[in-house]
């Protein structure tokens, strides 16, 4: 039986607290194919608030796996990439989507049925 202490580090919850919740997924999605700027990472997510994303954006940010580069410009320019460390977790997250891919149909189908 585990303790709660074996929890906090078991390697499966840190991810979780990095990439939980309904945004940093997708976040994660978005950045790893190029930095981005706020407002087209807002286009490419749709449905997501100004105020969550930049809550997400920052919590990223903050677990070292999104970098925030704000260049001297007038109107300044902020773009968001991955860290070194982001682009290894998207690399780790890749499978999880392509299962995704793989069984969508499957899965939809299920969901449908259950709803209706």
């Amino acid at each position: 039986m585990s303790s709660d202490a074996d929890h906090d580090v078991c390697g499966m919850s840190m991810a979780i607290d990095v990439v939980g919740g309904k945004w940093k997924l997708h976040l994660m999605w978005a950045l790893s194919a190029s930095p981005q700027r706020f407002g087209e990472i807002r286009r490419l997510l749709t449905g997501v608030s100004e105020k969550v994303l930049s809550e997400n954006l920052r919590q990223l940010e903050a677990s070292g796996v999104v970098h925030r580069e704000i260049y001297p410009e007038i109107p300044p320019r902020v773009e968001y990439s991955l860290t070194p460390l982001g682009e290894e977790l998207a690399v780790a997250l890749k499978p999880l989507e392509d299962w995704g891919d793989k069984h969508r149909d499957e899965l939809l189908g299920k969901t449908l049925a259950s709803v209706g």
